[in-house]
């Protein structure tokens, strides 16, 4: 009898049989069944409050507010005033041939990029010239004191009473694609005819920003703008122009013509904007939700449970959501509800997060945007932060305020590709009334995984 197979074959066969019946569960075989990967879902009660800011965030915004507005969903009002530089240009020049070096007339311009309230609300303004420099390397606070900076005995260069609906001029120039909308506040005319005529004699106090506000021109120093009355709206000012014409001889075009000469007060410059709110305490006390209010009124405190944090399982993803009340009161003029929230640790806000440019990093800064589908704010994954408060905790680290973060209202800056590149408080008005408060908790969603032991 022949075999039709090679014996190697046959033994091949074999073998491929006897480890099929003996290796089909090896790994499974090789692993205590105890040690299996569990994933656990729990959730804990954070604390909240409000978290007043005493009208004191570092001011560092492009733009001016100006006006008085109180909110008609909280009773709570704001009050707004700013004092700004001039930017001198590094080219400064002006034509040789000014019909007697004088000014024809003088003005400023503050042209308003948005507003809240009503546009036909009545304010007076009145505009004091500094007598103090301010400082371009200096902080500013919201809480900033005028009177610092100019003589409150002075009597103002110029007052002026406005409406945001400038009703001095004809619909059809209203309408224009040329018209922006600004604040226009008529100065002595003498003023600027110093102006020129120092330039004739001192050309070098125009050489840059610097020589011009150490020069002592009228408004080198730069302006207080101060709202002595009125009610019903915030103005958001976006550029500050002081501007004098005169006549001269156009030697190109051969005939007199009227000439313009602009200082602006830009981002080369110090705006310092100074806040009041009024008001605050009742939400303050309200312990039945917290608030959000901007800009410089409220924040939200809350005390993360991290001792309760179980150090030695992983933390896949911590989920932390902070729901809004809708509005009670129905107003033409309620506030926005914040876009963009920074939770952020609280002694890093206090030692100087905004100060020191800092940006959030997802480990102990984070970023959110209001989801209007479901009326709340959602930080989606802290469980960085989560583990790094309870490891302090563990090994002895921990500060007074280990555990707390602030929900503060900020406007966020992005790159091309969608990077933050500058965070800055929120200072548009806005207001949100989040669940929370002494009656009530925010509920913050943990899962762990662990091998089963």
């Amino acid at each position: 009898m022949k075999f039709r197979y090679p014996l190697v074959w046959v033994m091949a066969l074999l073998l491929f049989v006897s480890c099929d019946d003996s290796t089909a569960t090896l790994g499974v075989d090789m692993m205590p069944t105890t040690d299996f990967v569990v994933k656990n879902y729990q959730t804990y009660p954070v604390t909240t409050q409000s978290y007043p800011v005493g009208d004191s965030v570092l001011a560092r915004t492009s733009m001016s507010y100006l006006g008085r507005f109180t909110d008609p969903e909280t009773g709570t009002t704001i009050k707004s005033d700013f004092l700004a530089q001039f930017h001198c240009a590094e080219d400064f020049a002006l034509p040789d041939s000014i019909q007697n070096d004088s000014c024809v007339s003088f003005e400023l311009k503050l042209f308003v990029n948005n507003f809240v309230g009503d546009s036909l609300a009545t304010f007076k303004l009145s505009v004091y010239e500094l007598d103090k420099q301010l400082d371009p390397n200096a902080d500013y606070y919201t809480n900033i004191h005028p009177e610092d900076y100019y003589n409150t005995d002075s009597e103002p260069l110029a007052t002026k009473w406005f409406t945001l609906n400038d009703r001095t001029i004809t619909d059809s120039a209203r309408w224009s694609t040329k018209y922006s909308n600004n604040i226009r506040v008529t100065l002595p005319s003498q003023l600027g005819t110093k102006i020129l005529r120092d330039y004739r004699q001192h050309p070098e106090h125009f050489q840059n920003t610097s020589t011009w506000v150490n020069s002592g021109n009228p408004c080198s120093k730069g302006l207080y703008f101060k709202l002595e009355q009125g009610d019903g709206a915030m103005a958001y000012i976006y550029v500050v122009q002081m501007n004098f014409y005169f006549h001269y001889y156009d030697k190109e075009y051969a005939k007199d013509t009227l000439g313009l000469c602009e200082f602006a007060a830009t981002e080369e410059v110090v705006e310092a904007t100074r806040f009041e709110n009024s008001n605050l305490e009742k939400l303050l006390d309200d312990s039945s939700a917290t608030y959000l209010k901007s800009p410089a009124g409220i924040f939200t405190l809350a005390t993360i449970p991290a001792d309760q944090i179980n150090v030695n399982d992983t933390i896949n993803s911590a989920k932390l959501t902070f729901n809004r009340y809708n509005d009670a009161v129905q107003s033409s003029f309620k506030l926005n509800i914040p876009k963009t929230l920074l939770l952020v640790r609280l002694d890093d806000y206090l030692n100087g997060f905004f100060e020191n440019y800092e940006l959030n990093d997802s480990r102990e800064s984070y970023l959110t945007t209001f989801d209007s589908s479901t009326n709340s704010y959602v930080f989606t994954n802290v469980a960085r932060l989560l583990t790094k408060m309870a490891q302090e905790k563990k090994d002895g680290t921990a500060t007074e305020n280990w555990n707390k973060v602030l929900i503060i209202p900020v406007e966020a800056t992005y790159d091309s590709g969608n990077n933050v590149v500058k965070l800055n408080h929120d200072f548009s008005m806005s207001s949100a009334r989040l669940v929370g408060g002494t009656n009530d908790s925010v509920n913050m969603e943990v899962i762990y995984s662990s091998f089963n032991k």
